[in-house]
């Protein structure tokens, strides 16, 4: 067998394969170690979301005249979690996700509206919940072009 100690130290990508047991159950009800091959990024993913108690959406949002936010994310350990935006009238955005991950007593979002220079005053950015795939922004003075870098993030807790 290999001294595993004399193997040199590397630095992961998230795509390296690190091998490991998963348990699992047989027709019987025997527990079964499977030697396995994890990705980094799975494990990297699977302990953030187990250790904080939530999986989240991180994004600043930017929103210039009538077109729908644009979102520079910042992380994302939500599966599935492209959030397509749109701009359903002046001052209000919807993100809608392409599966019912936004569950009730779950979800919580925090946002600002970024480096707002001042010119439309300060407007409250107010969020709720539409369904299980929808969150609704609106920017309170109902404008446009209120979102500059603003902070967008979504927790979703187990």
């Amino acid at each position: 067998m290999a001294n595993i100690s004399t193997y040199p130290i590397g630095t992961p990508a998230a795509g390296d394969l690190i091998p490991g047991t998963q348990q699992a159950t047989d027709a019987s009800g025997k527990t079964l170690n499977l030697t396995r091959n994890f990705s980094v990024a799975d494990v990297a993913a699977f302990a953030n979301s187990y250790s904080l108690g939530y999986t989240v959406y991180t994004a600043l949002l930017t929103q210039v005249g009538e077109a729908a936010p644009t979102a520079k994310i910042l992380q994302s350990t939500i599966p599935g979690s492209n959030l397509a935006w749109a701009r359903t009238s002046a001052g209000i955005y919807t993100a809608t996700a392409g599966s019912a991950i936004f569950t009730v007593d779950k979800t919580i979002v925090f946002a600002n509206n970024g480096n707002d220079d001042g010119a439309q005053g300060d407007p409250d950015i107010i969020w709720s919940r539409t369904s299980d795939t929808v969150l609704t922004i609106t920017a309170s003075a109902g404008l446009n072009n209120v979102l500059t870098d603003g902070a967008f993030e979504v927790r979703i807790y187990a």
